[in-house]
């Protein structure tokens, strides 16, 4: 029995390449990844409704790289698709060759993506993952080069299909006609192609320095930029959580003393004027009743004691928001 090894994302998509194999008897094991952006939930859902195995590589660091400095650039937000592509397969490739798989295959769709899943731009990726010979898209295979899988008769060609465009209508018929209901909105999975999402990370990346933890930290409150200054202020009690548990060594936290509020945390060089306008952004989400006094806020980490910072109106706290 042939066997191969997919890149599971839990869409529709990748969803209806695998079932496809199924019907020809290829032995199927999904792979998924785990980023700060995009992780497996979605993915473990789908092969568990498929009923195939499904690995999970975690490629943190080497991902961060693509998203710092993409050869190929970004998509329409900060989502370096090519190169993203790219990477997943040729990690596809190495472990195809590490389980004893004999190819790879992608849910991607001829035109459905016009920057990242052209005619052009399919086969750019296959030469950049290193992996191209090995390579089958099962959705658009009939419109696309024959691959040595089909050449060799591991797939039969004739069994797979010719949807391109960005129509979904042929792959929801298939869907309802296999009986799949487990699968995720396009594109839902990953952070980078969430507008606001990327409005923080392009910020950030501007300003050169960044880590993993630097990741996690953008998918938690509301982001704030003063002079040098990063302040985040949690929206609720687990982002309050959240923000403490990645906190660091030089980080200061800032909280309303005796009052229901959010926690901030203050990154970078302060002085003690930044650090008062930095509390005045954290006391304005605070549960405060008085109108023309801001609550005490307590100071401890980097920075330690308290300071009544004055009360800033929305419009004022507005102007430091990323």
């Amino acid at each position: 029995m042939p066997k191969a090894i997919g890149l599971i994302s839990g869409g529709l998509d990748s969803v209806l390449a695998a079932r496809l194999l199924m019907d020809q008897e290829i032995g199927l094991t999904g792979l998924s990844f785990q980023t700060p952006f995009f992780g497996p939930d979605q993915a473990r859902r789908a092969t568990a409704q498929l009923g195939i195995p499904l690995l999970v590589k975690e490629i943190g660091g080497e991902h961060l790289e693509i998203v710092r400095r993409p050869p190929h650039g970004y998509g329409s937000a900060m989502n370096p698709c090519i190169d993203c592509h790219a990477l997943m397969i040729r990690k596809a490739g190495e472990m195809m060759v590490e389980e004893g798989h004999d190819f790879i295959f992608t849910g991607e769709v001829l035109n459905e993506r016009p920057m990242s899943q052209n005619r052009q731009s399919l086969s750019l990726v296959a030469k950049l993952s290193g992996y191209a010979d090995f390579l089958l898209r099962p959705l658009s295979a009939r419109l696309l080069s024959e691959t040595r899988m089909e050449r060799k008769g591991l797939v039969d060609r004739e069994r797979l299909l010719d949807l391109q465009g960005r129509s979904r209508r042929r792959q929801l018929a298939l869907a309802q006609a296999y009986g799949l209901t487990e699968f995720s909105a396009p594109a839902g999975g990953c952070l980078l192609t969430d507008k606001g999402f990327s409005k923080k990370l392009k910020e950030l990346v501007a300003r050169g320095s960044f880590d993993l933890r630097d990741m996690e930290l953008l998918k938690v409150g509301r982001h704030f930029r003063i002079q040098e200054l990063k302040v985040i202020v949690g929206r609720n009690a687990a982002e309050n959580q959240r923000l403490k548990e990645l906190a660091r060594e030089g980080d200061t936290l800032l909280s309303a003393e005796h009052l229901p509020g959010p926690i901030g945390l203050v990154r970078g060089e302060t002085s003690e004027d930044l650090l008062l306008q930095a509390a005045g952004v954290c006391a304005a989400f605070s549960d405060s009743q008085e109108e023309d006094t801001a609550p005490e806020i307590e100071i401890w980490g980097r920075h330690k004691g308290r300071l009544r910072p004055p009360r800033l109106s929305r419009q004022q706290v507005d102007k430091f928001r990323i």
